[in-house]
């Protein structure tokens, strides 16, 4: 994905103190420009022209929303081919004649604040690790996603390596995954039952993934909430209350308001780093704890 750097500019020219007979009167305020939002059928169009050569490729727009940066609309979207399905994000001019495809970076004296200080007071998923730790690793998950699953045990050694770092799992189910939303509230329901039987139930999802479907969800989850220790008839009921989906919702809220478009996505005290190393995770790691 194309890195998109953004800079953002201002000059002020300082000018002499008017008398109080010439002093101009106040102007109000700037305010940031108006998001304008673009329609589905203008992204699906585009992305028609874009992709249209090649029958193999599809696509699906999960959302359309104002980005972080004024002015920009950010439009969220699925794209697949034979190779699977990847979250892409673009942000849109106002005047809808422009867009960046790829990140906007936080910037800053301290760039990662914000997102830290959102992961901190909104993570509602299993935690381990000491819970006032210098260091908080949260990562965001989908439990149908095949790179959720070949990351699950670099997340593992990065956590050996870091025992003294607080974690969180954070439910991500994405749109295009039939089972996936399903699969979220048996994990927040296993962990509500036990904070032991949730990583087993999470380690055993991902080795059953690929005999998993939409239709025989329900029973393939059971039969591993029961392997992990725990009731399945209650954590099937359990998953399916208005309760449970608003704390899936909400993890889900959380992951977009710290800029998550795809799974999985690993923050360590508000830094996003996924597709790091182990060994460049450590070092992140060790990092935000000196910064402590």
């Amino acid at each position: 994905m194309l890195l998109a750097t953004m800079l953002l500019s201002g000059i002020v020219i300082a000018q002499p103190k008017p008398t109080l007979q010439t002093r101009p009167a106040a102007k109000p305020a700037a305010t940031a420009p108006a998001t304008v939002l673009p329609s589905e059928d203008t992204v699906n169009s585009f992305l028609f022209q874009m992709f249209g050569y090649d029958p193999t490729i599809t696509w699906k727009v999960t959302d359309i929303r104002p980005s972080e940066v004024p002015g920009l609309a950010e439009v969220s979207i699925v794209i697949t081919n034979a190779q699977g399905a990847n979250a892409n994000r673009l942000l849109v001019s106002s005047d809808g004649k422009h867009a960046i495809a790829g990140d906007v970076l936080p910037f800053g004296a301290k760039p990662f604040e914000d997102a830290r200080v959102k992961l901190e007071q909104g993570v509602n998923g299993s935690a381990k690790g000491p819970a006032k730790a210098p260091v908080l690793i949260v990562e965001f998950s989908d439990m149908q996603c095949p790179h959720c699953r070949k990351a699950a045990p670099l997340v593992e050694q990065l956590l050996a390596l870091e025992p003294d770092a607080h974690f969180v799992f954070q439910n991500f189910p994405l749109p295009a995954h039939n089972w996936a939303e399903k699969a979220a509230g048996y994990v927040d329901c296993v962990g509500q039952a036990s904070n032991d039987a949730v990583w087993k139930f999470i380690s055993k999802t991902f080795d059953e993934q690929d005999n998993i479907n939409a239709a025989n969800a329900d029973e393939k989850l059971k039969a591993i909430a029961t392997a992990s220790g725990v009731n399945a008839d209650d954590i099937a009921a359990c998953s399916t209350k208005p309760d449970t989906k608003a704390r899936v919702e909400a993890s889900i809220a959380l992951g977009k308001s710290v800029g998550v478009t795809g799974t999985p996505t690993l923050f360590i005290n508000g830094r996003n780093a996924s597709g790091a190393s182990v060994e460049a995770q450590k070092k992140i790691a060790d990092f935000a704890a000196s910064q402590k």
